[in-house]
């Protein structure tokens, strides 16, 4: 298998693209959702809940799924992802409980576990150095492309009806026999696997596990909270809802784009400095803009930051993962990356009642600048204890 052909490559993507697509097709929904659920109880907090709630399923499985590839290998489970893909995404549609809705997207969120954890860890596996990091970098750019489809198209629909956007979850059947045409499982040193339980990876992975659960805390907020602090501010138009939060996945691409020359050039340290401090740029335009203007930049700098950290975090696991456990270090990856979306409503927006929408979003402005000092600081003492050394 040519890993470098077009066909790999694309394949590769298209999965890639459905970890964006479950999560964020529906938002433009959510006010709509509220209104035709405003007889259950809690059923405005239930409804941003089915934004995220595929998060705690694709942190639960994640994990699991990591440890299964690299015992059974790769594609196996593939196929197998796709088609719960479908079925969980799409259930959406019919289903009149909201109870039920979220078991659906607790099906969908254990079908994205899987695929993601298969995708990133084949990208590391058909791919080295250079060629590794441009690819995660081309990786997220066209996850956040298809995030601007997906979320523009979910906005249109959501103006039809609200069901309409879990539709577009059949997607996933279209690339399925693509998958077993292109991609070829990777030859694995069995001896390698079999003595695995001595083999560890170093101790600062963990340090990028956890903080990128932070930053997806912080970043989630956006799907879920946007849209109605747009239909405060005045905005009327799901469409219009749809293209503010599409906007951001559209500068994300640029800064993914990008990504392998700004890495050429600065470490990890700061590049995730760079990524929080331009996120705390998006937050205070969104806090003190009170239009739907200064929204719209702020979803350009947001883009932007997390643009660049998400591949950052990526390569950053694929260096320091040893190839015998990688699975199961991306399955931890996508495990805390999905466990900070879950968590994201939980812990923030019980801060909503005591605080104007803006005013968090002036918190979290202030966090995201803590969090750029400490990665600079991080960097700069390396920095020092090399020169002694």
């Amino acid at each position: 298998m040519d890993v470098e052909s077009r066909q790999v490559k694309v394949v590769l993507l298209l999965v890639s693209s459905l970890t964006i697509m479950s999560m964020i097709t529906i938002s433009a929904s959510l006010p709509d959702m509220t209104k035709a659920f405003s007889d259950v109880p809690n059923g405005p907090k239930l409804v941003k809940l089915v934004l995220s709630f595929p998060g705690l399923f694709i942190a639960l499985s994640a994990i699991v799924a990591g440890m299964f590839i690299d015992k059974f290998g790769r594609l196996r489970l593939l196929g197998i992802s796709l088609v719960l893909y479908a079925l969980g995404g799409v259930s959406g549609y019919w289903l009149d409980n909201l109870y039920l809705i979220l078991a659906g997207r607790a099906v969908l969120g254990v079908s994205v576990g899987i695929s993601m954890t298969i995708v990133t860890t084949l990208v590391a596996d058909y791919y080295q150095g250079k060629s590794r990091q441009k690819f995660a970098g081309l990786q997220i750019a066209v996850m956040s492309i298809g995030g601007i489809v997906f979320i523009t198209l979910g906005g249109i629909l959501a103006d039809i009806s609200w069901r309409a956007p879990f539709l577009i979850y059949f997607f996933s059947l279209l690339i399925l026999p693509f998958c077993y045409l292109y991609l070829k499982e990777p030859k694995r040193d069995l001896k390698a696997q079999e003595s695995q339980t001595g083999i560890k990876s170093p101790a600062i992975i963990w340090f990028v596990f956890i903080n990128v659960m932070l930053m997806w805390i912080l970043f989630f907020i956006i799907p879920i909270q946007i849209p109605f602090y747009l239909k405060d501010l005045g905005v009327e138009k799901n469409s219009m809802i749809g293209l503010a939060i599409a906007s951001s996945t559209f500068f994300s691409a640029v800064a993914a784009f990008s990504y392998s020359r700004i890495k050429d050039k600065f470490s990890f340290h700061q590049i995730f400095a760079l990524g929080y401090f331009l996120m705390a740029v998006a937050f205070a335009f969104i806090a003190a803009g009170h239009s739907y203007f200064m929204v719209m930049l702020g979803m350009l700098f947001a883009g932007l930051g997390m643009g660049i950290m998400i591949p950052n975090a990526n390569i950053w696991v694929m260096q320091l993962a040893p190839p015998e456990i990688r699975g199961r270090e991306i399955g931890r990856l996508t495990t805390f990356w999905f466990l900070g979306q879950f968590l994201s409503p939980l812990l923030l927006l019980p801060f909503l009642d005591y605080f104007s929408q803006s005013q968090l979003y002036f918190v979290i402005s202030g966090i995201l600048i803590a969090l750029s000092l400490v990665f600079m600081g991080v960097y700069y003492m390396n920095s020092r204890k090399a020169q002694l050394e």
